[in-house]
């Protein structure tokens, strides 16, 4: 079973959405039959066999063991991954092109990059997977706060030199014609992104308003509901 399964093929992305079929996922991180899936999510085993049947053919969840119960077979099933992401390769025609953005600072173009990300990196798994070997993979999570945009804007414009100085340090660019995934040296190229943005806010905790003092100036309360 994988860590995160990414989904590319449009049919098996509508699949997956079905929220019958996402709750059966989720229960089959651990293996089960119709009959035990049946009981968990309070429908009739029949029901519960169509959409198994549907996530196996878009191989969402696996067949892991057979056994008999008297003159019934009985199929064990599991979820082909922990979790799921469905890549903008299931939708083509319209995911976002990192090539139609060029400005550093555009939103947009930040979240193409996520996107030819999530894309790519999908694919690197689902290769590195079927020829059982490792991923050599290397991410950055933080967070920072500026004091000012001008201390934002500081830091991007130093964060841009050091990563150009250590690209020029450590990019092989050397003579002859590349293959793909290789470089002009003869060695892997990787693909390298580096990103900052602000956190998402979390709402403030409400609380309840003071109770008025027995003093309080009725005109004057209804002034400061207005």
């Amino acid at each position: 079973m994988l860590d995160i399964g990414v989904i590319e093929d449009p049919a098996a992305a509508e699949a997956s959405l079905d929220p019958i079929r996402t709750r059966i996922l989720r229960e089959l991180t651990e293996p089960g039959s119709a009959t035990q899936l049946a009981a968990k999510v309070g429908l009739p085993r029949q029901k519960v066999n169509y959409h198994l049947k549907a996530l196996e053919r878009h191989g969402l969840v696996e067949l892991v063991a057979e056994r008999r119960k008297g003159n019934v077979t009985e199929r064990i099933l599991q979820a082909s991954a922990a979790s799921y992401l469905i890549s903008p390769a299931a939708l083509a025609s319209v995911a976002p092109d990192p090539h139609r953005f060029s400005d550093r600072f555009s939103a947009f173009w930040l979240l193409a990059l996520a996107s030819r990300t999530v894309q790519e990196m999908g694919r690197l798994i689902t290769g590195a997977a079927a020829a059982q070997q490792h991923l050599a993979t290397f991410a950055i999570d933080g967070e920072i706060t500026f004091r000012t945009a001008a201390d934002r804007a500081a830091f991007a414009e130093e964060l841009g030199a050091a990563v150009t100085r250590l690209v020029d340090k450590y990019h092989d660019g050397g003579p002859g014609t590349p293959a793909e995934g290789a470089s002009a040296g003869g060695g892997r190229k990787h693909r390298l992104v580096v990103a900052l943005h602000p956190t998402l806010k979390t709402a403030a905790p409400k609380t309840a308003p003071p109770n008025p003092s027995p003093n309080t100036n009725p005109s004057a309360k209804e002034q400061d509901n207005d």
